[in-house]
């Protein structure tokens, strides 16, 4: 029983920090990398009625990313197909429709058993608010790697909201 305790007790100290993820390049990305930082890790996809959202994200991107602030932007295909594209068609269609110079992920699951890890910790973490119901859902992560916020899809990354939280917590 002691053996389960502790195990949960080491899973719930987890961060951010201790995952990695393969970039749309094909290269890893060690979140370690981000350590310190806030992120906004955000489902995308480029069929969607939500995709005009990349210009915000990019210009949210842009007002804080020197402020130890980041995006990561994480392709799904999981909600009404609408991500069905290579990595390297994703990475064109961002490049060249929105001009997106943050991080940009491979394709992965973001819900389900086959989710990538970091979205299992975050839904182990802080609830089912993490857990995306369709493309362009938001996860603030803090400084210390940690839950902060979710937002809806609906959400616009320029939001007050979102803003004035970002700014609570860099």
């Amino acid at each position: 029983m002691f053996s389960f305790f502790s195990k949960s007790i080491s899973e719930d100290n987890k961060t951010i920090f201790d995952f990695k993820i393969n970039s749309i390049n094909g290269d890893e990305l060690n979140f370690s990398d981000f350590q310190g930082q806030t992120l906004l890790l955000v489902n995308v996809a480029s069929n969607c009625g939500f995709t005009k959202q990349y210009d915000d994200l990019q210009k949210l991107y842009e007002d804080f990313k020197d402020k130890g602030f980041t995006i990561i932007g994480i392709p799904s295909n999981q909600f009404g197909n609408q991500e069905p594209g290579a990595n390297s068609e994703i990475k064109n269609f961002c490049e060249t429709n929105f001009n997106i110079t943050f991080p940009m992920t491979s394709k992965y699951d973001v819900k389900g058993d086959n989710a990538h890890p970091i979205y299992l910790w975050a839904k182990e973490t802080f609830g089912s608010s993490t857990v995306p119901k369709w493309n362009f859902h938001k996860i603030l992560i803090n400084k210390n790697g940690k839950v902060e916020d979710t937002y809806a899809s609906f959400t616009n990354p320029m939001s007050k909201k979102i803003i004035k939280k970002i700014e609570q917590i860099l």
